[in-house]
């Protein structure tokens, strides 16, 4: 007779693992599926005149970076590649993801497409997304 090891968390831990294997978006037109191996973490921050989001993709090379913006949604793709070794003694613990990463967010409206600006440096990504300028009140007089 063998012992088995019941972990009873094991449905639970598999049930997540699926989850965020989900793919992250349908194409619409097309028949791909985008998914995500991981996400990077976003900050937004609203000016006056812009929104800045703020990406943070270390590992990341910057032509690897696709932005779209369309029907005031913003697509940010990517991919961050990790070289695998093996070896032959002792154990090898990996934390850092790689793999192709994929965020999409709704902008309000108001925003405009064409003035966005993108930058990375030291593995941030910068957008820089002006908002389009809203007509002053004036004062119309009465001859």
């Amino acid at each position: 007779m063998s012992l088995t090891h019941y972990n009873p968390w094991s449905l639970l831990d598999q049930l997540q693992h699926g989850i965020h294997r989900m793919p992250a978006q349908q194409s619409k037109g097309d028949d791909y599926t985008v998914a995500s191996d991981w996400a990077p973490a976003v900050d937004i921050k609203e000016e006056d005149n812009q929104y800045l989001l703020i990406a943070d993709i270390p590992g990341v090379d910057p032509e690897k970076i696709d932005i779209h913006m369309e029907n005031n949604t913003l697509t940010i793709r990517g991919e961050r590649n990790t070289e695998l070794k093996s070896e032959k003694e002792g154990f090898k613990r990996i934390e850092r993801q790689h793999g192709i990463f994929y965020r999409s967010f709704t902008m309000p409206d108001g925003v405009r497409a064409d003035g966005i600006k993108a930058s990375s440096k030291h593995g941030v990504l910068t957008l820089q997304i002006p908002k389009q300028e809203t007509e002053k009140p004036r004062k119309i007089t009465v001859n």
